[in-house]
């Protein structure tokens, strides 16, 4: 329901004519997932859930039914035309309507056909669905994530975005922009096949390697990075901040801020390995000296040496830091219900070819006449359509 979608988004910010294809009536199941919804010009709740809203701008949407025969002949006459398709229903769903890679390729052989599943298209669990939510906890993410066992708070933790359902889009649009490329040296299209719980496994990164090098099991770690210390939440006498050193170098800046110089020379903190392995001493110690400073005073002591440490934002300080103000990542765009919808930027930067934000998340239906005008229809032929319940 979502992985898709941000992919179809971030083509659309990169240039792409993306045409959002939906069920009639009641569309994607993101538009219904609220509240929060995108309030009118007049205050009042409009149909379009910030979920649905966060996923869809730079689309066109046209209501289509799957299993009309009209609604199957307007879908190939798109297929005929386009570039890409990317489709999220479950294993072997759209082949019942001659939908599917095989069939569309037959139509047009140089289309890249992507298909977003929960498991794939193959395996013991291809016909299953999945969410975010499960495949996190399927994916071996939530055992690396949250407070320790026997710590206040701990257990295993999903993340604070469905971070697969946003990873799986990432993969899908780096893969139909290879085939893209690969088409346009070969000619030949291509079928893709993605699944989140794939993704989840290829994401374990870091701690998948930690496992498959020494046999031992990763194990969740509160905010303490498994690998590079300190890199925590530590407390100052306001509250807390996150500190990263990142190497030996790092770590020697940082004690010279505190005055504490001779750690650098104690063998139990003197580099990277010795301090991982004695973290617990450590993390004591920088807590006691940090209490003797404010978030602010310390933040700002650090960077002036170029020691990575930083406040925990809110969403709404976020939108209010100096930097990501300067980059421009909240925007406005007009929007149907009469007032602008924000909306978050995309966060690649050319020099060349700026992105370019030409349309908000439509509405339901809301581009159909346009679209099917496009694929030769008449007023007639639409209106036959709309009776039929194709569209």
């Amino acid at each position: 329901l979502l992985a898709p979608p941000w992919a179809g988004q971030l083509l659309a910010d990169l240039g792409a004519e993306v045409i959002k294809v939906e069920r009639p009536g009641a569309g994607d199941d993101t538009r219904s997932w609220g509240p929060p919804f995108l309030k009118d010009a007049d205050g009042r709740d409009t149909a379009e859930a910030g979920y649905y809203l966060a996923v869809n701008r730079g689309k066109q949407s046209i209501t289509v039914s799957l299993d009309h025969p009209d609604g199957q002949k307007v879908v190939r006459e798109l297929a005929a035309n386009a570039d890409i398709v990317l489709e999220n229903f479950k294993a072997g769903t759209l082949a019942r309507y001659g939908l599917d890679a095989a069939s569309l390729r037959a139509i047009n052989p140089k289309l890249i056909y992507c298909s977003v599943t929960g498991f794939g298209q193959t395996g013991p669990r291809r016909d299953q669905p999945a969410y975010d939510f499960l495949i996190q906890a399927m994916g071996g993410l939530m055992s690396v994530t949250g407070e320790r066992d026997g710590q206040p708070g701990g257990g295993p933790q999903k993340v604070g975005v469905p971070i697969v359902d946003l990873m799986t889009g990432m993969y899908t649009a780096v893969a139909v922009l290879a085939a893209v490329a690969r088409r346009d040296q070969t000619g030949q299209g291509e079928t893709i096949d993605i699944g989140m719980l794939d993704v989840q496994v290829a994401t374990l990164a870091n701690q998948a390697m930690n496992y498959l090098v020494s046999d031992k099991v990763p194990q969740r770690n509160g905010n303490a990075h498994p690998n590079i210390q300190p890199q925590d939440v530590f407390r100052c006498n306001d509250g807390n901040v996150i500190l990263v050193d990142g190497n030996d170098g790092q770590f020697a800046r940082l004690c010279e801020v505190l005055g504490k110089s001779e750690w650098v020379r104690d063998e139990r903190f003197a580099t990277n390995a010795q301090r991982v392995r004695n973290i617990g001493v450590l993390k004591a110690m920088l807590d006691e000296a940090f209490s003797g400073y404010s978030r602010a005073e310390l933040t700002a002591a650090l960077d002036r040496v170029g020691v990575p440490c930083g406040p925990i934002n809110t969403v709404p300080e976020v939108f209010e830091d100096p930097q990501v103000r300067d980059r421009g990542m909240l925007m406005h765009l007009p929007h149907p219900s009469g007032r602008d919808v924000p909306q978050v930027a995309n966060p690649i930067r050319f020099s060349d070819a700026p992105i370019q934000y030409d349309l908000p998340p439509p509405l339901l239906g809301q581009h159909a006449d346009k679209i099917l005008r496009d694929l030769g229809y008449d007023d007639d032929g639409i209106a036959a359509l709309r009776a039929s319940g194709a569209i």
